[in-house]
């Protein structure tokens, strides 16, 4: 049996991710002219079973990558930042200190009852994606658009990927065959002018 493709999206910038603050729960961005035309520089598989965030970006991103028909999945929705909506890193570390980073620890430990003050916990967003991607058919390709946070919650969940940089507009790909995953490529979106 041929293995199941995935390819794991993040989505193509937005004005957040230039001003490099994490989004509110209130704030659906559009993409960037910057994300407009690297979303549709992508390259992916055109019969591929598409799923998407419900994000805004996310259903961009897809639709310019040749996707406009893709499954919008709660699964895939950005982590609940919670107080951590809508600051930079710097603003977060003026205002709490050394917190921020345990905060974030969290969320990326897919056994901690703990995350962001009134966000999500790392156990939920690793849960919401474990059971996606064991809804996932057996073989074929599959593109998910999504972001950061469930991209690098997957990559742990299947080769144990502890750390990443996937920029926006970046593309991991997965293989998985008798249960067992691999990552088969990572790939940085090009730089566009």
């Amino acid at each position: 049996m041929s293995p199941l493709t995935l390819h794991l999206i993040r989505h193509a910038p937005t004005l957040p991710n230039a001003e490099r603050r994490y989004p509110r729960s209130d704030e659906d961005a559009p993409l960037s002219e910057t994300g407009l035309a690297l979303a549709r520089a992508l390259r992916l598989p055109e019969s591929a079973l598409a799923f998407t965030s419900p994000s805004l970006r996310a259903r961009q991103t897809a639709a310019l990558a040749g996707f406009p028909h893709a499954r919008s999945v709660p699964a895939l929705a950005e982590a609940n930042f919670g107080v951590m909506a809508g600051r930079t890193w710097a603003e977060l570390e003026a205002a709490h200190g050394e917190a921020p980073r345990a905060w974030i620890d969290a969320l990326a430990d897919p056994t901690s009852d703990r995350g962001p003050p009134e966000g999500e916990t790392g156990l939920a967003l690793h849960a919401r994606l474990e059971g996606w991607l064991a809804a996932l058919p057996d073989a074929g390709e599959v593109v998910a658009f999504t972001h950061a946070g469930p991209l690098l919650a997957a990559l742990r969940l299947t080769v144990g990927l502890r750390a990443a940089e996937v920029r926006p507009g970046g593309v991991a790909t997965l293989r998985r065959a008798g249960g067992a995953w691999w990552l088969a490529e990572l790939r940085v979106p090009p730089d566009l002018p």
